[in-house]
């Protein structure tokens, strides 16, 4: 059993660690850090662990990431103040020593056979089929950063974070011993797979970290790599984000390239290719928390005619308390356009030349391109007639 004390020395909070079981002296107060995971497992998380807030880990790849350009428009990832806090945490929570960390199983399971493969559906991530992760997840969090200050009986700094923080997630979570990253750049557990989400808090107390290395790896594999549609994954555990099917459907807000427009598929938000390849996803097992069910096929591969006729009441309706709502209506329907466009179906004409008349222009763009991608085919066509 590992214990940490609050204290004050010399003007400054400091904090005591012993394995001892019994109390602190007088003025001290003692957390007993398995209650942490205790706590964390009867909020729903599947996985807990503590890393040493320094130093950050895979801070240097980071930047070098960011120096090759690979985050895109994702300029909050760049903004000097952002980088400055993921490589000094303290700038977050004064005196931060330590980042407990936390991952949860979101795996819904499979589509049910004739959804996925129907090239007339869209095809949706599947984190993205119940409801928002993110509202899921932070009150849960905080209520374990609550639960920290309370067994800790002294004042406790604490920041916690769903995805939306400026923090190397996956890095702290592959320390604190809840995977290793892939070269997918996911965070994969070698008894779960890759289907998780992560969560982390900030604490200004010293806790034993939990050990980081776990048995697992990539090997010589490339799976991922050679399957990635679009050749994101530019090499083992690097992502070029300006070429990944999920920052062009979702981070994306402008128009998407043109070249990589076919290579897309039938992908309206999200893309899952690249774990589903993984090997270790042979271990997944579905959630157990229903809010990440999808309720019904139809939100997870919806008919893509059907979602192009949907106005901005009815995508406020249908996708209100989901991630999808968070990119609007306009840019789903840019992504159903191209999806449309690849498939080369005459069902899916009529459908383009109603969004030529939509009242966003990013959409009307994109119909313009799917229907040029049939009248390719429809050339193509002829001209195989024509050689015959």
């Amino acid at each position: 059993m590992f214990r940490v004390s609050c204290s004050v020395v010399g003007g400054r909070r400091s904090v005591v660690g012993s394995r001892q079981s019994a109390v602190g002296s007088a003025g001290f107060a003692d957390l007993d850090t398995g209650r942490i995971g205790e706590r964390a497992r009867e909020l729903g998380f599947d996985l807990v662990g503590v890393a040493a807030a320094w130093p950050v880990p895979y801070f240097s790849a980071y930047r070098d990431w960011l120096a090759r350009g690979y985050h895109g428009e994702m300029g909050y990832m760049a903004r000097p103040d952002r980088a400055a806090r993921r490589e000094e945490p303290a700038r977050i929570v004064p005196g931060v020593r330590s980042v407990v960390c936390v991952g949860v199983n979101y795996w819904p399971g499979a589509l049910p056979v004739g959804y996925g493969d129907d090239p007339a559906r869209g095809l949706i991530s599947n984190y993205a089929w119940g409801l928002d992760y993110h509202d899921l997840l932070l009150p849960r969090l905080e209520e374990l950063a609550t639960f920290i200050r309370a067994e800790a009986g002294c004042q406790v700094v604490a920041r916690a974070y769903v995805d939306t923080g400026p923090v190397l997630e996956r890095a702290y979570a592959a320390q604190a011993g809840l995977g290793f990253i892939g070269q997918n750049t996911c965070l994969i557990h070698p008894r779960m797979g890759s289907w998780l989400f992560l969560g982390e808090i900030l604490v200004d107390l010293e806790l034993e970290p939990t050990p980081g290395a776990v048995r697992g790896g990539c090997g010589t594999c490339r799976r991922c790599l050679e399957a990635c549609p679009t050749g994101a994954l530019v090499a083992p555990y690097v992502l070029d984000a300006r070429r990944c099917i999920s920052y062009l459907t979702i981070e994306l807000k402008g128009a998407i390239p043109p070249e990589l427009r076919p290579w897309m598929g039938r992908w309206i938000y999200g893309c899952d290719v690249c774990q589903a390849v993984c090997p270790w996803q042979r271990f997944a097992r579905p959630t157990g928390e229903p809010s990440f069910l999808a309720g019904e096929p139809e939100r997870a591969a919806p008919r893509l005619v059907d979602l192009s006729r949907i106005n901005e009441e009815q995508f406020r309706e249908r996708y209100r308390g989901t991630a999808i709502h968070r990119i609007g209506r306009g840019r789903l329907l840019r992504n159903v356009a191209v999806a449309l466009g690849n498939w080369k179906d005459g069902r899916a004409v009529p459908a383009l030349q109603d969004m030529l008349h939509d009242p966003e222009p990013l959409v009307r763009e994109h119909a313009v391109w799917g229907l040029s991608q049939h009248a390719e085919a429809d050339q193509g066509a002829h001209d195989d007639e024509g050689d015959g």
